[in-house]
């Protein structure tokens, strides 16, 4: 039998808000009948804070905007070179629970590093994916109407500094690490369908569509 299919949407680089109001409204409008989706997209530099995040752990935000969003987790930040996953599952209909579909997550994540010899592993009590204590991957999800929103953020060549600014993901004195630094790709690019088929092998679907969504195109809104 095969796997339900998949639809990958490459949307580029995106500002937060919009990508967001657009996952919200895809959620909102899905039926039963509706393909699951992936959306892979980088955004301009922006802090996001949970919906139980707490303001101490935005340290010195300065210039970069703060957007307060409606996924789980504390304040993390998305900038140029992060490859952000936003996962659009209908949970309900894979008879999947939302802790599942996190163990499934850190593991693609996992497998995805480890085509670049990177050793990563998940932690228990602290979503998300690490190297050596240094975190590499962020996860947030909400569910809604049966169906999961928002996703992964795995560092690959970008700009970790404004990560001091905040206490990444709740956490005071984690540091951050990314692929570039640990002898894997520089290139986003070619980290996106590694991380594809790694997501689809876990989560037991088939990247049938790849779509390559410029500013003109607003399907997927």
């Amino acid at each position: 039998m095969n796997n339900p299919s998949l639809i990958v949407r490459q949307l580029g680089q995106r500002p937060y808000q919009q990508t967001w109001d657009a996952m919200r409204d895809f959620t909102d409008h899905r039926s039963a009948d509706s393909t699951d989706e992936i959306w892979l997209v980088e955004h301009p530099p922006v802090f996001t804070q949970g919906q139980a995040g707490k303001a101490e752990h935005l340290l010195a935000p300065g210039d970069i905007p703060v957007i307060k969003v409606d996924r789980g987790g504390q304040v993390t930040y998305h900038g140029p070179g992060q490859l952000v996953a936003y996962i659009l599952l209908d949970l309900r209909r894979k008879k999947l629970g939302v802790r599942e579909l996190v163990t499934q997550i850190e593991q693609a994540i996992v497998n995805t590093l480890k085509q670049y010899d990177i050793d990563a592993y998940p932690k228990a009590d602290a979503p998300g994916v690490y190297v050596s204590g240094d975190k590499i991957a962020s996860l947030g999800l909400r569910i809604r109407k049966g169906c999961s929103f928002h996703g992964l953020a795995l560092n690959v060549n970008m700009d970790l500094s404004p990560f001091q600014r905040i206490n990444p993901c709740g956490y005071a004195g984690l540091l951050m690490t990314q692929v570039a630094d640990l002898g894997g790709t520089d290139n986003i690019d070619e980290l996106q369908p590694v991380l594809i088929n790694a997501l689809a092998d876990e989560l037991g679907l088939t990247a049938e569509q790849i779509e390559v969504i410029d500013e003109s195109d607003k399907t997927y809104e």
